[in-house]
């Protein structure tokens, strides 16, 4: 059970977070540092679903328009791939701790992980 963990921003440190929970279970998540929408590593994209098979982008920023999307664009030209998208779902922001919000907005590791096993059970 493999998974790409392509993440930007402070979502990275969460992903890592959900990499070794993940471990724990057998499930090996490849984490990649998409510092950048444009330009897009659309290289370590293929690269990184041709070995897991599945995906999931996670971004503190609304899902439209976003790292998933961008990424779902490249998956759906060059290889169609199971995606999941940890984002903000369309809202509009509130105050908090980071904590907080991340937790709020469904951003958080527990968040990241029930995401993976989405995209395992679409492979």
């Amino acid at each position: 059970n493999d998974v790409s963990l392509f993440a930007c921003g402070h979502l990275v440190w969460r992903a890592l977070k959900a990499a070794e929970e993940l471990e724990k279970r057998g499930i090996h998540a490849e984490v990649i540092n998409m510092h950048t929408i444009k330009p897009l590593d659309t290289a370590a994209i293929l690269a990184s679903v041709q070995r897991t098979g599945c995906a999931v982008s996670c971004e503190e920023h609304n899902r439209h328009g976003g790292l998933g999307d961008a990424i779902a664009q490249v998956l759906s030209l060059h290889r169609p791939t199971p995606l999941e998208l940890v984002a903000v779902n369309d809202t509009f922001g509130e105050s908090g701790t980071p904590d907080q919000l991340l937790k709020k907005y469904g951003l958080d590791v527990p968040d990241i992980i029930a995401a993976v096993e989405r995209a395992l059970k679409r492979k």
